[in-house]
């Protein structure tokens, strides 16, 4: 009976890291390809297509913006530029004073995102991405003004801006 109960403890702890290790050894291996689908994540997209994608949206908001027919407006065209939305606007132009100017952005992409424009207290609204220009009017320019714009919480493709001058 002495001898007993000394083999069960001696096997015991003999058996336990003998089965353990045998554990660790047997889950950690490489799967099996046992023919059957595969269940590994596959990549959502190659850059590639990201990339081809990102062109595309800039091309739309280019087109929305009129960028490509800049030699058409002569002096009257200021300055205009292209962003992810993830990066957002923050633009500081210098405007000569005096002067009229419009302000056009447009967003490419899904969600919406937040348009502010400083001049001498913000002024800001909401902009849709659905490829349709907002244009708002920058009257007698006395200091220099601050554009920024922002993806709201879910947003994603590219922003365009565009200043022109107002013709006299």
């Amino acid at each position: 009976m002495i001898y007993g109960k000394w083999f069960t403890r001696r096997g015991a702890t003999l058996l336990a890291p003998i089965l353990s290790a045998a554990f660790l050894v047997g889950c950690s291996g490489e799967p099996e390809d046992n023919g059957g689908p595969s269940k590994s994540p596959k990549p959502s997209a190659s850059p590639s297509a990201t990339s081809d994608q990102r062109k595309v949206l800039e091309k739309r908001a280019e087109e929305a913006l009129g960028i490509v027919e800049i030699d058409e407006l002569g002096d009257l065209f200021v300055q205009s530029g292209l962003e992810r939305v993830s990066d957002g606007i923050h633009h500081r132009p210098v405007l000569s004073s005096g002067k009229s100017y419009t302000l056009a952005v447009v967003c490419s992409g899904a969600g919406e995102v937040r348009l502010s424009v400083t001049m001498k207290r913000p002024e800001r609204q909401t902009v849709a991405c659905d490829s349709v220009p907002v244009r708002q009017r920058i009257m007698d320019v006395t200091a220099q003004i601050e554009i920024d714009v922002d993806g709201l919480a879910g947003s994603s493709g590219i922003v365009g801006w565009r200043i022109d001058e107002l013709a006299k």
